[in-house]
């Protein structure tokens, strides 16, 4: 009988299973190739004073829970002490039950320190006392941590005008774990701001050794700032919008556009959108006159709350599913490419559910040999990485697709304690195909070929796609 609540068999609930977790899944190194590390962090080996700051800074996942908890926001993002922070949270965590923090908390406690204990307000103190003293170790710092959970590769997520000083110092470090930059130009694309856009502008301009005033003048930029970017080890490119519309400003709209925003005119919602998709359009050409693989993030309505934004600013857990409908503009956009032989290999992710039998179907209509998967069909993303999630997004890609082919699981996390997502993920799988074979929907006698496909989901699908 099992006596701690994350236990070596944890969601493995056959023995076919179990079998496919521990003998082929578990041992398996991590290629974690989208996150938001700060890389800051890894290049000075970051040691972090207090659980709090390690486990709860910048996790808004944690931050909702615990706003919807009724917490005060100055024990969230606030300025109350660490311990506070802390024991509101471990205050939090019984009432996540269903919610996957649930699962992720001590999923990590368990992982990362040894921590059968289920965290409440009552075991709070020693549990914050306990990975604080262990936070002392050497094995604990940024660097330390990517170590212990078998980490070989990630991709941070990186603004062309980010000065890539701390990749640079990471490779002159030597570290074993290659760590590189990932290309994410969302700020050239939106000019719904135009105060806002100059000021990027500028800073692209600085970062590019050049003065921006034209549009000619700002693709100069983005293909010196691409170019650098490469030499730091970038093979990957990011792409997040909110929505993808079939209206694409042409080449001559987009320059008309850009120069208006920089006189500071405020486009309309039409023409933000057309810009957008444009921009897009000719990032994604260049992704692949460059050889990088791309990948394409949509459908989140971000910034939803005024007056937090206002306090706050983004990214601090105000965004939430949109229901915008995505297939013609989807459909427009890989065709275009399509047809100019520049569609580079693709990782599609949507935020909404709604939206997986399309992102699996529309796949198909542009894979192409000799590339197994060109065109992927990404894991289960913010609002989806949970297990009804993850079995969402496994059943849609394998109801229309070739799961065999999958490159799997990524973190998206600002913390270096995400990386037991990486487990959750194979767990699911596991228990996913175990199950098939147990009720007779996948043969037992190909056992021998399912565990391949478990080896190759959890890592060398993603191995041989990215080729890092």
């Amino acid at each position: 009988m099992q006596t701690s609540f994350i236990h070596p068999d944890f969601l493995l609930h056959n023995d076919t299973a179990r079998t496919l977790y521990h003998e082929e899944a578990a041992g398996l190194p991590i290629i974690d190739y989208h996150c938001h590390l700060n890389p800051q962090l890894i290049a000075t080996d970051h040691r972090f004073a207090t659980i709090t700051e390690l486990w709860l800074g910048g996790d808004h996942y944690k931050w909702r829970a615990l706003r919807a908890n009724g917490v005060d926001e100055r024990f969230i993002t606030g300025d109350a002490d660490d311990w506070e922070k802390f024991r509101h949270w471990a205050a939090t965590v019984p009432y996540t039950m269903r919610n996957p923090l649930y699962h992720w908390t001590h999923l990590e406690l368990k992982t990362a320190f040894g921590i059968d204990t289920l965290l409440c307000e009552e075991t709070a103190r020693t549990i914050y006392d306990t990975c604080n003293e262990m936070l002392q170790s050497p094995e604990y710092s940024a660097r330390g941590l990517m170590q212990r959970y078998h980490v070989e590769s990630v991709c941070t997520t990186d603004d062309p005008a980010d000065d890539l000083q701390a990749h640079r110092l990471i490779r002159e470090s030597g570290f074993g774990i290659k760590v590189m930059p990932a290309w994410r130009p969302d700020k050239l694309m939106n000019i719904k701001d135009p105060a806002a856009y100059q000021a990027y502008i500028l800073r692209l301009g600085q970062a590019a050794g050049m003065e921006i005033r034209t549009f000619d003048q700002l693709w100069q930029a983005v293909e010196g700032r691409m170019d650098a970017f490469a030499q730091a080890g970038c093979r990957l490119s990011d792409h997040g919008v909110d929505h993808i519309t079939s209206r694409m400003a042409t080449p001559e709209e987009l320059e008309t556009l850009f120069c208006r925003t920089l006189a500071g005119q405020v486009p309309t919602p039409q023409e933000a959108d057309a810009f957008r998709m444009g921009m897009l359009l000719c990032l994604t050409r260049l992704n692949a006159r460059k050889g990088w693989t791309q990948q394409i993030h949509f459908g989140p309505l971000r910034n939803t709350n005024t007056r937090m934004m206002r306090r706050l600013g983004p990214d601090t857990g105000y965004d939430s599913m949109g229901g915008w409908d995505a297939a013609e503009g989807l459909a427009l956009l890989l065709d275009r490419l399509d047809a100019d032989d520049l569609l580079a290999p693709t990782i599609l992710y949507n935020i909404n559910p709604a939206d997986n039998d399309l992102v699996a179907t529309m796949a198909g209509n542009f894979q192409q040999g000799p590339k197994p998967g060109k065109i992927q069909f990404g894991s289960g993303w913010w609002f989806n990485d949970q297990r009804e999630g993850i079995e969402r997004q496994l059943n849609s890609l394998s109801a229309h697709g070739l799961l065999s082919r999958f490159v799997g699981m990524l973190t998206d996390s600002r913390s270096f304690l995400s990386y037991p997502r990486h487990e959750y993920f194979r767990r699911v799988l596991c228990n996913l195909l175990g199950n098939d074979v147990e009720t007779g929907l996948l043969p037992a006698s190909q056992l021998t070929h399912i565990r391949q496909m478990v080896r190759d989901i959890c890592y060398y699908n993603a191995r041989n796609y990215f080729q890092f």
